[in-house]
């Protein structure tokens, strides 16, 4: 792995930059892409900000959004330099995956665990309560001045990524970063309202739905609820409408794992997992070619959904048999 400060470096010497993150983006992903571009941009870079998929309506108040290219129109873009945040593997960029076939220097930054083998530079920080933690230190290598812009976007993939900062990954560090944004000017009031307490119509249906499907294993540690492609279709929903459901699990009195099992396309399930703490959940999500945090992790997995369900508990009983 090489360090922060070769990553920087690198970004010095650049001229034109592609900055993407994941699939289906989240607050970290979105904020972290953001707060880097418009960081290059007072550097003098070219800077182009990139999505594999359509930016969710709850992130389109951040500063930058509108600069997003989404898809196949980052790929007509000249560059020298491709960043990739927040994905472990090459697959998590989608279409975007295209540009690390290209004569580009890549530099890879995550906090997932992962091979991360598709870079030149390689920066990852499991310990890091977000990706956004490490751009904020990035900046500060690239000296790039206070903005409260900057400090917006950066705020956004902390408090996403914390659970707004309920979850175990929270540490002192992280209550002082975010300390140090709130006086650069950040309105954390405004942006938390943004973020938690504006839900959309169709994301209550969603999750009428799916609590029309919550079960749970005898011994009541184990939960999850399932959300079909035929319902997010008969409701007319998009992905970004089904963020967030895990946590209605978790939320259940003693439950120590909670299991989300979203239906992507007929036949591929995209599985959350959460742990409270005991189940190390990044490693039965291995199991199924998954990846994520000790607490937090994802899998994407085909086959019929009653049959990976079943895969997926019997997988975390055993895990908490051995644990």
């Amino acid at each position: 792995m090489t360090s922060l400060v070769a990553i920087a470096e690198c970004l010095k010497k650049s001229r034109r930059v592609v900055i993407s993150g994941h699939v289906m983006p989240d607050g970290d992903c979105l904020g972290s892409v953001a707060a880097l571009g418009l960081g290059l941009l007072t550097l003098g870079k070219e800077v182009t900000l990139a999505s594999p998929d359509p930016l969710p309506e709850l992130y389109q108040f951040l500063p930058g959004a509108d600069r997003f290219l989404i898809g196949e129109q980052a790929l007509k873009g000249e560059y020298d330099t491709f960043v990739a945040l927040d994905s472990s593997v090459p697959d998590r960029l989608g279409p975007l995956s295209e540009l690390l076939s290209r004569d580009l220097e890549v530099c890879i930054i995550d906090h997932h665990v992962g091979q991360h083998d598709f870079g030149h530079y390689v920066y990852v920080d499991p310990k890091a309560a977000a990706t956004g933690e490490i751009i904020q230190d990035l900046l500060d290598l690239l000296q790039v001045p206070p903005q409260v812009e900057i400090a917006s976007c950066l705020y956004t993939a902390i408090v996403t990524d914390t659970g707004s900062f309920r979850y175990q990954n929270t540490t002192p560090l992280t209550h002082r970063r975010v300390a140090r944004l709130m006086d650069e000017g950040v309105d954390a009031a405004r942006l938390n309202v943004l973020l938690f307490e504006q839900k959309s119509l169709l994301h209550l249906r969603v999750l009428q739905a799916a609590l029309q499907t919550l079960d749970l294993t005898p011994c009541g540690r184990v939960a999850w609820m399932s959300v079909t492609r035929e319902t997010m279709d008969s409701l007319g929903a998009r992905e970004e409408h089904a963020d967030g459901l895990i946590d209605y699990v978790r939320s259940l009195r003693g439950v120590e794992v909670a299991l989300l099992f979203r239906e992507i396309v007929p036949g591929r399930w995209k599985v959350g997992l959460r742990s409270r703490g005991r189940v190390d959940v990044q490693r039965i999500a291995s199991q199924f070619n998954g990846g994520g945090h000790l607490r937090a992790a994802g899998a994407l997995v085909e086959g019929e959904g009653e049959v990976i369900t079943k895969r997926v508990v019997e997988a975390v009983l055993k895990a908490m048999r051995e644990e």
